[in-house]
């Protein structure tokens, strides 16, 4: 009995050990319909502009004849949900993606919550393709919301010049182009009771700027938009509303 257990152990730190060690180049992304471990890319995210910058407008704007872009150029976005299955079928339970976000915290705190511009094939972050910063994360009932930072080049901010990831994914929101956030991981997905279910193993690795978000009219920013994407349950909603009317109130003065 002791060999038995001893052998089941060192068959887990050897499974372990090996996706730890798994070279990015041979990760392999699980897609839609897919099982197994490795790469996991979820688009469910939106990215709008913050109520305070623009007048509330995505819009490029010149102010006085001269090129206005804001500073810090800060953006709300929505992030992913748990325990509703995304647009590739599959499913983080609560458990899982909550662990994974309060360890995120740590990385906030210590201004490295970095993402790209598209998804690289990779589990690492390339420092040269770096477009945003994420300053602030937070749950509204199952979805999960905040704010990222683009990182803007001084040729942006003061003359338009498209220098920079950062630069590029302003210069669409600037322009209205809908963009969307999309989150990059490793970890195993397998079926349980007719759901496909992301597992307890899963890595958050980062959210990504993407072109292509699958959660329709998930934007922040007045109370009936935030109505269409966070999933309230009853007794949350009188306090969710409670937060928006003071925000508008703020927003009013």
């Amino acid at each position: 009995m002791r060999f038995l257990l001893y052998l089941f152990l060192n068959i887990n730190i050897y499974i372990k050990l090996k996706f730890n060690l798994m070279d990015k180049k041979d990760l392999r992304e699980i897609k839609k319909g897919e099982y197994g471990t490795g790469l996991l890319i979820e688009n469910d995210g939106y990215i709008s502009m913050t109520e305070s910058v623009n007048n509330k407008r995505i819009v490029e704007s010149l102010s006085g004849g001269e090129w206005n872009v804001p500073n810090p150029f800060i953006v709300d976005a929505v992030f992913q949900k748990f325990d509703i299955k995304n647009a590739n079928g599959r499913v983080y339970p609560e458990r899982t993606l909550k662990k994974q976000v309060e360890l995120y915290q740590q990385k906030i705190a210590e201004h490295r919550a970095y993402g790209e511009l598209n998804h690289p094939a990779e589990s690492t972050i390339d420092l040269g393709r770096i477009s945003h910063n994420i300053v602030e994360l937070h749950w509204e009932g199952r979805t999960l919301v905040g704010k990222l930072e683009l990182n803007i080049s001084e040729g942006f901010r003061k003359l338009g010049i498209v220098s920079t990831m950062g630069d590029m994914a302003a210069n669409h929101l600037l322009n209205g182009y809908k963009i969307g956030v999309s989150s990059r991981g490793v970890g195993s997905v397998e079926q349980k009771l007719g759901q496909t279910i992301v597992g307890e193993d899963f890595e958050l690795i980062c959210w990504d700027i993407v072109s292509d978000p699958s959660t329709p009219g998930a934007y922040i920013g007045h109370q009936e938009e935030l109505q269409q994407y966070v999933e309230n349950k009853n007794e949350k909603k009188n306090k969710i509303n409670e937060k928006l009317n003071k925000i508008d109130k703020i927003l009013i003065s």
